[in-house]
């Protein structure tokens, strides 16, 4: 979600401006294109002006898609440089908001646990974690944090562990591997990361146990790259049935790749259901318009028409923040625009 290029490597400052640039050219993807510009002020360490860009969204006429995490980063950011009783009340309103969306809720946690608000940050991640996956059968890898930042805030107030610690640690297994350079047959555990007890490790004078944090810093900076890896999802274009039709009618060579929209929707959740049956992490749905494909395809000097464009204009509008997390998060409107819910209609178990 931030920029987390060290500061001598890149000018921050100089990249904030870049996108806000980027910004005014492309409104419709102002939000997502400012938040970032926002993170690299942070990192250049200009805050107040980080500040003045989450105000600019929220008091922009447009509505936003993610004000509930436009808010949790002002106030993460307030906080760090002195603001705490306005971070505070931006905060507790976003825990009474209860969004849907797990971002908003892991910087807000993150921010009281950052600020050693340990007992507020569990109960935050607790609260995220209950309204986002009770009754879920598989949870979304958006939501993974969650579930990694609350098992590492209990190991911190020693609690014993439960059902979504235990959840957390399978996740983590799951998505592990054991380092390169390691001669260990299994990964690290995430209550071996967790340990709070680790940090005395770093001072002892025993080879063997530096060794072995060597090993479990590895580990975790494998697990962290992995993630900055993939810094939107693997999406899946969609076009609603209108554009669908637009788009046909004008480039007859497209027929073949969507005989129908029923199918074409079909297509996508299959798609997505395989990736994810696959293992593939942080998946997503980017929606197409013909206006914006025609003018990708004229910024590529390609022809519309070109099937081969497609994945690439998916990507394209993904890298810009178009992406939607599938699945949608429980109780959520169904990614196809039905108004129904997922669960009532793509997401329906065959």
């Amino acid at each position: 979600m931030r920029p987390d290029t060290p500061a001598e490597n890149v000018d921050h400052s100089a990249e904030a401006a870049r996108l806000e640039r980027t910004a005014a050219r492309y409104p419709e993807d102002a939000e997502a294109l400012l938040l970032q510009a926002a993170a690299h002020l942070e990192l250049a360490g200009d805050r107040p002006a980080a500040t003045a860009l989450y105000d600019r969204l929220l008091s922009s006429a447009d509505a936003l898609e993610t004000p509930h995490l436009v808010r949790a980063l002002k106030a993460s950011n307030l906080w760090e440089y002195g603001h705490e009783a306005e971070a505070r009340a931006i905060i507790d309103g976003v825990r009474t908001a209860s969004p849907r969306d797990a971002a908003p809720w892991v910087i807000v946690a993150e921010s009281l646990e950052s600020h050693d608000e340990l007992e507020a940050a569990q109960e935050t991640f607790t609260e995220g974690v209950s309204l986002l996956l009770t009754d879920v059968p598989e949870p979304p890898y958006s939501t993974h944090p969650l579930l990694y930042g609350r098992h590492r805030v209990r190991r911190m107030l020693g609690v014993s562990h439960d059902e979504w610690d235990t959840l957390a640690d399978t996740l983590h297994s799951s998505h592990s591997s054991p380092s390169p350079s390691s001669s260990a047959s299994s990964p690290v555990s995430l209550d071996e990361l967790h340990d709070p007890k680790r940090v005395w490790s770093l001072g002892s004078d025993n080879p063997a146990e530096l060794e072995a944090e060597i090993s479990r810093l590895r580990a975790e900076l494998g697990a962290f790259r992995e993630a900055l890896s993939r810094p939107f999802p693997v999406a899946v274009l969609h076009w609603p049935e209108g554009e669908l039709a637009e788009l046909v009618g004008a480039y007859a060579s497209l027929a073949e790749e969507y005989p129908s929209h029923e199918e074409h929707l079909a297509t996508i959740e299959g798609s997505l259901r395989e990736l994810a049956a696959s293992g593939t992490p942080n998946l997503g749905i980017v929606t197409g318009t013909v206006p914006s494909y025609e003018a990708f395809a004229a910024s590529e000097g390609a022809s519309p028409g070109d099937a081969d464009l497609l994945p690439q204009y998916a990507t394209t509008l993904a890298a810009r923040g178009r992406a939607v997390v599938w699945p949608p998060q429980r109780g959520a409107s169904c990614w196809c625009g039905s108004g129904m819910a997922y669960g009532e209609c793509h997401g329906q178990t065959p």
